[in-house]
């Protein structure tokens, strides 16, 4: 007769195992950039996430840091005392007194959005929904610069996101990145269109600081449009070339969407790309976004 032990230990494992691939989901990582980035074998992290593998207190603190974040984060959902006694009275709220929580918390505090920030509008969403084609055009539109977030980051780090995610990894990576957005935000006063790395809305801080300077806008589309635009792109990235463009790499998107969903809904519009055209959703992305300076003529 099995004791409690063991019977904890197998329910522990494949909690354990689908707690990291759905950290791996929200950064938009594959099992092999995950093994290269801990030091870990990929063939271990397989078993891990399958909830076979007995994980050391060093190999989780590795995966972790990987990750960007803390072993208490990975393993259980344990915020700081105070903030979890705020929660605890938040959740007694419908979502209109949350509203009315959050701006008397703003005005307390001093933690207000940025006055400029409709000027400035930020796309987010995942790699095929459209981001690019429809930022170009609202920006020329709105008679306002248009940059891409991922290039900017390079521009702060001064090489490569291939080096900088080899050289720093995902925490290096995410310093650059809230560093290129603070001067975005004080270069572009007077406005600017800017397009956004897909897993940014996984980084609770940084995502915060987008949120805070930045209209947000999530250009959305179906999973299997995401694929078909990528793979139309030539662009496989975060999915395994080796896969190919159905099967596992699909689910993998379909994973990552669902994984995302409910932090990209926190934008200030959502457009929708799935089945228009780059004209219909153009109008949709004007209509979503504040008015702008008008386009000289």
């Amino acid at each position: 007769m099995q004791t409690l032990t063991e019977q904890e230990a197998r329910a522990t494992l494949p909690e354990l195992g689908a707690r990291i691939r759905a950290w791996r989901a929200r950064r938009g990582m594959t099992r092999k950039q995950l093994a290269e980035d801990s030091g870990l074998s990929e063939r271990f992290l397989a078993d891990v996430e399958g909830g076979k593998g007995n994980a050391s207190v060093n190999s989780l603190e590795a995966t972790a840091r990987a990750l960007n974040i803390s072993l208490i984060e990975l393993l259980q959902d344990s915020p700081r005392p105070a903030l979890a006694r705020v929660q605890g009275l938040l959740g007694h709220l419908d979502d209109t007194q949350l509203d009315q929580a959050y701006q008397l918390l703003t005005d307390q505090f001093g933690i207000g959005e940025d006055k400029g920030r409709d000027k400035r509008v930020a796309l987010i969403g995942l790699r095929g929904a459209g981001k690019s084609t429809l930022g170009e055009q609202l920006a020329q539109q709105r008679g306002v610069p248009f940059i891409e977030l991922d290039r900017e980051i390079e521009r702060e780090a001064g090489t490569s996101m291939n080096e900088i995610l080899l050289l720093h990894g995902q925490a290096g990576y995410r310093r650059y990145e809230r560093r290129a957005l603070l001067r975005i935000a004080d270069e572009y006063p007077e406005g600017v269109v800017m397009t956004t790395g897909g897993s940014i809305v996984s980084e609770r801080e940084t995502f915060d600081l987008l949120q805070g300077r930045f209209y947000c806008v999530w250009i959305k589309a179906s999973p299997e449009e995401h694929m078909g635009r990528v793979v139309a792109q030539g662009d496989m990235r975060p999915f395994d070339s080796t896969r190919g463009a159905t099967g596992e790499a699909l689910e993998d998107l379909r994973r990552i969407l669902a994984s995302r969903e409910a932090l990209y809904a926190r934008a200030d519009a959502v457009v929708d790309t799935a089945s228009r055209t780059v004209k219909q959703s153009l109008k949709d992305l004007e209509r979503a976004v504040p008015a702008g300076k008008e386009t000289k003529r």
